[in-house]
């Protein structure tokens, strides 16, 4: 290529760069005001969005979630942005730095949950938990999340009713919540155990079709919410698959844009 097509292609390349980070940046900071939002007033972020039923994030604590994530996008669209507007070498090799960073700690992400669900499984445990024995009855929001949640995907608690055994509730209430109960109160003991005495229950086939089993059909006794989330995401699995691609792809993609503008730097 002559000199001037190399230089209208670093121009090009320059500004779609540009572009592209002011695009995180700006999503950066719309996700970072959302997560401030939550952590203040997650009732009413719940009350105009509805439930996020079927979703993990109403496990979690979304509003930490967000605020980092919207934090690591301003610092890297910002990275991005300027170093490419003030064609700076440093802040390119920071931005390349920062993502790549990013997109190994992904692939470990990965590769981790598809290995060890199991553990993931017994460190959410742990995490969770604890939570619920000390704060549903206590946080009136953290309830609401809750309450919404069991009933929505119809599950109790994080692996079963014994989650809430010698819990603030159980201890206030003398029992569980409804929702471990298939929503019949007065919800004991006994009438939970019953409840939740299957994980699966089958449904006989009718014309013509096997049998099938699922835990929202035909008696819809209880489990964990952690199990339904873990169904959720099998079944959503090539959806997930394809988002993570696609953000893997433009990760690696970013990453060339600030090499061959860190290189070219030199030749100007």
């Amino acid at each position: 290529l002559s000199p001037g097509a190399k230089m209208g292609c670093f121009t090009f390349i320059k500004v779609m760069m540009i572009l592209f980070n002011l695009a995180i940046f700006l999503g950066g900071g719309t996700l970072l005001g959302v997560g401030i939002w939550v952590k203040v007033d997650g009732e009413s972020f719940l009350n105009i969005f509805g439930a996020l039923s079927s979703s993990v994030l109403q496990v979690v604590n979304v509003s930490y979630l967000l605020i980092v994530i919207g934090a690591i996008l301003l610092v890297i669209g910002f990275l991005g942005c300027y170093g490419a507007q003030k064609e700076s070498k440093c802040l390119l090799m920071m931005f390349f730095s920062v993502v790549l960073i990013i997109f190994i700690a992904e692939v470990a992400a990965a590769v981790v949950a598809l290995v060890f669900t199991g553990l993931a499984e017994t460190l959410l445990t742990g995490l969770v938990t604890p939570l619920l024995k000390e704060k549903y009855g206590v946080d009136e929001t953290f309830t609401h999340i809750w309450n919404v949640t069991m009933t929505k995907v119809h599950c109790c608690g994080l692996n079963n009713y014994t989650d809430f055994n010698n819990s603030y509730f159980y201890e206030t209430h003398g029992g569980y919540p409804r929702q471990c109960c298939d929503m019949q109160e007065p919800c004991n003991i006994t009438l939970a155990a019953e409840t939740n005495v299957e994980v699966w229950t089958c449904c006989p086939g009718t014309w013509g079709i096997a049998p099938s089993c699922h835990p929202h059909l035909c008696g819809c006794l209880l489990q964990g919410c952690f199990n339904q989330i873990l169904e959720e995401i099998r079944t959503n699995a090539g959806v997930a698959g394809g988002v993570a691609a696609g953000i893997a792809a433009l990760e690696i993609a970013a990453m060339a844009v600030s090499m061959y503008l860190y290189c070219r730097l030199d030749e100007k």
